[in-house]
């Protein structure tokens, strides 16, 4: 079925108008919800990733290494970009729409009469698909945090953390520690763990905490080397001396090192070659979006999904490579409210000529463009106000041959682009 079915858009406009019940912290209505399905999270082996940078890249490595191996790997994550589906896949092929319509058929007057959220009714699915098509294994993204996420209702076969910095700090807390000990959540007892690249306060945090639960703990800068141009990867069963990876920019090669290091050590992956497989047709393997992605070529549009301090800082110093200083370059920013608008914004001055500002549609945690006018204003950042994405990107791409226009800031805003660039909108609109 396509989305011009009516059953699915009908059942699709239900799903969002759980929007309207906002976010909740917390596991209970998640677990009940599960446990009337007969805990469907329980009959799968499942990987958890959190972090505030990385997650989504990461697990997407780990399910491509998985597929490219031979296994039937399911792969969760969030937002979707252009279609809800594309939240819950295996090997690539994403949610189809008559699956989700008999699960809303059959759930939808205890979705109604429960007060679970967007969030959860869409974990929920993805458990009951991954587990009714019987996957070897599952990678599960967090949506929030970790210890409250309704992701968390899982024993995974290992968990990973890719990164920590300060980000939902209305939610997580006001500090490094803080936000690691929400994120830290997911560690389960005996369970292995695994660190990415983070501050050392944030590390050591986590790994208090494995400690306490009796948890194995690997950190990726021991299996780590950084050449020239790639990374390294070493332990005592595998190496791989020239990683590198399809995803541009060095902390995605760090996301691959981190995926390789998880499998290595919880599944004994040693067969380079599957491995480095893997992680060169992760695109292909899992339908990857939004990260340093060319989505036009003249003038240049690049789309990614920074949408922190750090996502943004690492986003630049790949940008700062490639940007020509003889042709002018634009910055299309929005971002949540609950994030570091204030430094993302400032930290991109003079990388850009200028920065156009927008409003996210059609969300509560969006921040106010007034808020963004303001940060503009009191740091001598010229910019001028957008208000409707389709026409700034149609009037861009008519007037600016040699220009290059970047988007970062919020999925929620490089989502709205790429919808610009659907192929039936294209063609009959630019």
């Amino acid at each position: 079925m396509s989305l011009t079915n009516p059953s699915i858009n009908h059942y699709l406009q239900i799903l969002f108008n759980l929007h309207n019940r906002g976010i909740k912290l917390g596991l209970e209505n998640t677990q009940e919800f599960l446990d009337f399905l007969g805990n469907p999270q329980k009959k799968i082996k499942c990987i958890h990733v959190a972090g505030s940078n990385g997650k989504g890249s990461t697990s997407s490595f780990i399910a491509s290494i998985l597929t490219e191996a031979g296994y039937k790997t399911g792969l969760y994550t969030s937002p979707h970009f252009i279609r809800y589906n594309e939240r819950i896949r295996i090997n690539g092929q994403i949610i189809p729409d008559k699956y989700v319509i008999a699960f809303m058929e059959e759930y939808e007057k205890l979705i109604y009469d429960t007060n679970l959220t967007f969030f959860e009714v869409t974990t929920v699915l993805a458990f009951k698909y991954f587990a009714d098509k019987e996957v070897d294994y599952a990678i599960i993204e967090t949506g929030l945090g970790g210890r409250l996420d309704a992701t968390n209702v899982i024993n995974p076969l290992a968990s990973v953390i890719t990164s920590i910095s300060l980000e939902h700090t209305n939610i997580l807390g006001n500090t490094i520690e803080e936000i690691a000990k929400e994120k830290g959540g997911i560690i389960k007892p005996g369970v292995p763990l695994f660190l990415g690249k983070m501050p050392e306060q944030a590390e050591k945090t986590l790994i208090e905490m494995a400690v306490e639960k009796n948890c194995k703990y690997y950190k990726l800068n021991d299996y780590t080397n950084k050449r020239e141009n790639y990374f390294e990867y070493y332990s005592s069963e595998l190496y791989i001396d020239h990683l590198s990876a399809p995803l541009k920019g060095a902390y995605q090669q760090l996301n691959a090192s981190l995926a390789i290091l998880t499998l290595n050590k919880t599944l004994r992956f040693t067969d380079s070659k599957r491995i480095l497989g893997g992680i060169k047709n992760v695109v292909f393997n899992t339908g990857i979006q939004g990260r340093y992605e060319k989505v036009h070529d003249h003038p240049k549009i690049i789309l990614d999904s920074a949408h922190n301090h750090e996502g943004v800082q690492n986003f630049l110093k790949e940008f700062t490579k490639d940007k020509t200083k003889t042709n002018p370059c634009f910055l299309l920013f929005s971002c949540l409210n609950d994030k570091s608008l204030d430094k993302m914004l400032i930290q991109s001055k003079g990388h850009f000529d200028k920065v156009y500002l927008y409003e996210l549609k059609d969300n509560d945690r969006a921040a106010k463009i007034e808020q963004l006018v303001e940060i503009a204003e009191n740091n001598g950042i010229k910019y001028s106000v957008q208000n409707d994405i389709p026409s700034f990107i149609k009037k861009f791409i008519s007037s600016a041959e040699k220009e290059c226009l970047v988007v970062y800031g919020s999925m929620y805003l490089v989502a709205e682009v790429k919808k610009v660039f659907e192929k039936k909108y294209y063609s009959n609109n630019l």
